[in-house]
């Protein structure tokens, strides 16, 4: 309200503090934070931590493995999300690592024809159980036998 003389005016105005943008955001809960910061999505390709150390101790077996499957290391230039966590000496100078993890990255039809393969090896690997307990039923036996594929797993003492 303002005064002009002896008459009181009304005035529609809202309140600065309502029009800022902290006024306008709803309220967010808190979660706790990553342990692994997580890298921008980019089409066509997967990232993955790989572990390069474990308690000071260089996985010299692990590294070259993951290399060999294609992963690469992450240039950290490539990810500025993520230039903090980027080496400045060493074995992996410019990438980026956290904690004893290298970040890499895969184009995704390798991790798909990655699973495609395992998914051979275990369909394979299953015909082959069938077959063999099949062959071992008793030819004499006028009994059908029943063939379950179930697994179950339980932890503690309820098993």
């Amino acid at each position: 309200m303002e005064q002009i003389g002896t008459e009181t005016v009304k005035q529609n105005r809202t309140l600065r503090g309502a029009e800022s943008r902290e006024a306008q955001m709803r309220p967010t809960s808190w979660k706790p934070p990553e342990m692994l910061p997580s890298p921008n999505r980019r089409p066509g390709i997967e990232h993955r931590w790989i572990r390069i150390s474990m308690m000071n101790y260089v996985d010299a077996p692990n590294i070259s493995s993951k290399f060999r499957e294609g992963y690469t290391p992450c240039k950290a230039e490539e990810y500025p999300e993520l230039m903090m966590h980027a080496v400045q000496e060493g074995r992996f100078k410019g990438n980026i690592e956290h904690g004893g993890l290298l970040l890499c990255s895969i184009p995704t039809e390798f991790l798909q024809q990655r699973e495609a393969h395992f998914a051979n090896i275990n369909k394979a690997q299953t015909e082959s159980v069938d077959n063999n307990f099949l062959r071992e039923r008793d030819s004499r036996s006028n009994m059908a036998m029943i063939v379950e594929k179930r697994s179950k797993v339980t932890f503690g003492s309820d098993s």
